[in-house]
């Protein structure tokens, strides 16, 4: 991990080294993250912060995947925290306790691990950093469908 700077990223600072469901401790870490970060951020500065991590990420995960020889590797989470930071920051005007954060982490590790379409085209198809990165992007966009669709059916009555 410390071969190299970029290595910290993408292996979520130490997160995705654990020994099983790597993806899981880099989503956690990604939310503590987001848990540290968004007091000092305002809903402008949210969006910039997500581009940047989306795009240096793209870099990170290609050169950390090329380092050890598998594109995706399972160690390389920075997609998740990622990832996490939309599902958490898109629908942090409904769910902003940790339990409701919660919810909505298991939701995106739902989408995230059962890749339904078309999460697993694109992690099938596209091998290479964009790639890793984008298939997560994918798993939280539908994870926000799905707690849009909570909200207006539990929250919204459905009217």
């Amino acid at each position: 991990m410390l071969s190299n700077p970029l290595h910290v990223f993408s292996l979520g600072f130490g997160s995705g080294l654990a020994w099983f469901s790597p993806g899981t401790f880099g989503t956690l870490m990604g939310w503590l993250l987001y848990v540290w970060i968004n007091p000092r951020m305002t809903e402008g500065t949210w969006p910039v912060l997500i581009a940047i991590a989306f795009v240096a990420g793209c870099l990170f995960c290609h050169v950390t995947g090329r380092a050890l020889g598998v594109v995706d590797h399972g160690g390389i989470v920075w997609d998740e925290i990622v990832a996490i930071w939309i599902v958490l920051f898109v629908a942090a005007r409904y769910f902003s306790s940790p339990f409701e954060q919660l919810f909505c982490v298991l939701v995106f590790r739902f989408f995230d691990i059962a890749k339904p379409p078309p999460i697993r085209w694109f992690d099938r198809h596209w091998k290479n950093g964009f790639g890793v990165m984008f298939d997560d992007v994918v798993a939280a966009l539908m994870s926000l469908l799905t707690l849009a669709a909570y909200v207006y059916v539990f929250r919204l009555g459905g009217h």
